[in-house]
């Protein structure tokens, strides 16, 4: 794919090029962030142990999963005994005690979500970015913000039905034939719309993060690369701007995540005891009943581990991101020349 830009011909990444660059962003996050919820994890079912039907939210840097709690104690990865004093200490005694593999527990099938939605969110925002530009102008300061939620209302109606059946294998272990029939009865008793449950406050937060989020990244990485003289930005520039474009938007959007975590955890409360859902579990009742419970300060509950969680993890995927993407750009300009 070529465009000009004042008559130089530019050559582009291919819609596959971007995918696999993305894939590989999504892995190497995922690689590095999944051992901080694992040890937090570890460091939470240590001071409180998990009950059965528990529900608790497990990370691996790009995607949040709700995690119903089995019966086995000390079988599964989040209930193995131990006695840590710290974070730090929680490191060293699950790589020493259980081996280095503890650390990435329970990321293989978060993945299996995870890095298809991750591809599809990048790419589609790379695809629609380069349209809208063709369309609009390179200096419209508004693509951003339309690609970014375009993109993110995509990957978050593709997976949400995923969601909902890889939380309902886990927390029941059925088997692939009992999924069927299970996804066949909810569909015939409430509808197709049903397997998209908890869509709307998913969409609340993630669509505007994905607005800020990338109108953000895109300032500051022209300000920084303007402020330091280069035409193309550095993989510490991308890194940068991704930290502090994902901060922003991750106290921004926080709200709506406490009420998303809240509404799912209720959901399959609910679910495992058999108790009848109330009918007022809706997005703007739940913030009503934290404001009125906890104050304004509850609906910004757990603001720090949310931004040290999402600023590492949006600075490795984006930065690894645009690393692959420059990587192939120079790989295909090599072909074209010779």
């Amino acid at each position: 794919m070529e465009s000009e830009t004042e008559g130089i011909p530019i050559i582009k990444v291919t819609p596959l090029q971007q995918m696999f660059a993305s894939c590989t962003g999504a892995i190497l996050t995922s690689l590095m962030m999944t051992p901080m919820d694992v040890v937090k994890i570890r460091l939470q079912a240590q001071n409180n142990p998990f009950p059965k039907g528990k529900c608790f939210v497990y990370s691996n840097g790009l995607m949040d999963h709700l995690c119903v709690c089995e019966e086995e104690a000390n079988k599964v990865w989040y209930k193995k005994p131990g006695n840590f004093r710290g974070t730090l200490d929680a490191f060293l005694k699950i790589v020493r005690n259980e081996g280095i593999k503890s650390l990435w527990s329970g990321l293989p099938p978060t993945l299996v979500m995870a890095v298809p939605a991750t591809v599809i969110y990048f790419t589609c925002y790379d695809q629609l970015t380069a349209l809208l530009r063709s369309k609009l102008g390179e200096n419209e300061t508004r693509i951003p913000i339309v690609a970014g939620i375009v993109a993110r209302f995509g990957a978050v109606t593709v997976i949400s039905p995923l969601e909902l059946i890889r939380t309902k294998m886990q927390s029941k272990k059925f088997s692939y034939k009992e999924l069927h029939q299970f996804v066949s009865k909810k569909v015939s008793e409430d509808g197709w719309i049903s397997l998209w449950r908890g869509w709307a406050p998913t969409v609340l937060r993630d669509v505007p993060f994905s607005a800020m989020y990338w109108y953000n990244y895109e300032i500051l990485k022209k300000w920084f690369c303007e402020r330091s003289g280069l035409y193309e930005p550095t993989f510490m520039i991308n890194f940068t701007s991704g930290a502090l474009s994902g901060s922003f938007a991750a106290v921004v959007t926080l709200p709506f995540d406490v009420v998303k975590t809240q509404k799912q955890t209720q959901l399959w409360t609910y679910a495992s005891h058999k108790i009848p859902m109330p009918l007022h579990m809706s997005t703007w009742i739940i913030m009503k009943n934290i404001v009125a419970k906890n104050g304004f300060s509850g609906l910004f509950t757990g603001i720090i581990p949310r931004v040290i969680k999402i600023a590492p993890a949006c600075a490795i995927m984006i930065s690894t991101y645009e690393f692959g993407k420059a990587f192939f750009q120079k790989q295909n300009v090599q072909r074209q020349q010779y």
